[in-house]
């Protein structure tokens, strides 16, 4: 189990991802258009620097629904390999049947 102040950090990033994305998503696009005046864009990049570290996308680390652990995790099922196999141990994941010899 991982530590509950590592879990609730990355879900306070995850709102604050949310919170900003908007501004950001415009802000970067504002930035990027090559059409647009050099110091317009250099605006957008200066107000964009001032936006939280946080509300950046790629500082959320993806991490398991039950445990909490933030490696071996498997995207399409929102959990690490050591859950996944628990809980098909158990019979929980439907279609999931667990292969020993």
């Amino acid at each position: 189990m991982a530590k509950k102040s590592h879990i609730e950090k990355n879900k306070r990033r995850q709102r604050m991802v949310k919170q900003w994305a908007g501004r950001r998503e415009r802000l970067l696009a504002t930035a990027n258009d090559e059409s647009l005046p050099m110091e317009e864009r250099f605006e957008a990049r200066l107000k964009l620097a001032e936006i939280p570290r946080n509300a950046n996308p790629t500082r959320v680390r993806n991490r398991c629904e039950v445990t909490g652990r933030p490696r071996a995790y498997y995207r399409k099922l929102g959990m690490s390999r050591v859950a996944l196999r628990e809980l098909g141990s158990r019979g929980l994941i439907p279609g999931l049947v667990k292969s020993s010899w």
